[in-house]
């Protein structure tokens, strides 16, 4: 739901626009590591736009099994110009926030971005992230790239790919088994490809999962669970 909240739906001409949508999740995945186990994840995102291409977006999600606690919420403000009939420019800015499971596998961080997006199907983006609260005051890097590509009426195929800086040395989530990331300088790669299927505000999406982040052979991977599911509803 972080896309949802990062490019909300544009507002007609001349009036002003709010959205929201509510999903489950098999699993709470940011940039292919896995911030969560792999349970249910109930997300929520409220967004709101001007004709102006202003923008404001606020998501938080939550274990299932603990609904109370929030594990990530997203806070971005962003501006948007058109650029052609079919082509979309966005410069946002965005504050994540993470407690619980999240919080023991995941800084807090702030990320500027930009990205470039062709009618509904295609969007590209570069980020500049700072790591609150790491001890690491370095600017990293990601790219994404994310596609969706209509099949018939309402199927789609799902693909993405981006890279990232690896991030710094955290314990995983695991309560039995504490672990650290790899630490090494350089970057990581992840992405999935899958289906989904659309009917107006209501979306079920079904993807494969990898990604590609080295580690010494005794520690397990942080990367997210190979397969992965969801279904949103929007209004």
């Amino acid at each position: 739901l972080a896309i949802v909240a990062c490019h909300p739906t544009p507002a007609h001409a001349g009036s002003s626009a709010t959205n929201g949508t509510i999903a489950l999740s098999s699993q709470l995945v940011a940039r292919g590591l896995a911030l969560t186990p792999a349970t249910p994840i109930i997300q929520a995102a409220v967004s709101w736009a001007s004709p102006a291409g202003w923008s404001l977006g606020l998501s938080g999600s939550t274990e299932l099994r603990s609904p109370r606690r929030i594990t990530q919420s997203l806070l971005q403000g962003s501006r948007s110009w058109s650029l052609s009939g079919d082509w979309q420019m966005q410069a946002s800015v965005l504050y994540y926030r993470h407690s619980g499971d999240a919080r023991s596998t995941a800084y807090d961080r702030g990320e500027a971005g930009i990205n470039w997006l062709y009618r509904d199907t295609l969007t590209f983006g570069v980020s500049a992230i700072r790591l609150i609260g790491a001890g690491d005051r370095r600017t990293r890097a990601a790219a994404d790239l994310d596609v969706h590509w209509p099949l018939t009426e309402h199927l789609f195929l799902s693909g993405g790919a981006g890279v990232a800086h690896v991030p710094p040395a955290r314990y995983s989530y695991s309560r039995y088994r504490h672990y650290r990331y790899h630490d090494r300088e350089g970057f990581y790669r992840y992405g999935h490809v899958g289906l989904m299927w659309v009917d107006g505000p209501r979306r079920v999406e079904l993807d494969r999962v990898a990604t590609r982040l080295e580690s010494s052979r005794s520690t397990p991977d942080p990367g997210a669970s190979p397969r992965m599911a969801s279904i949103s509803r929007s209004f």
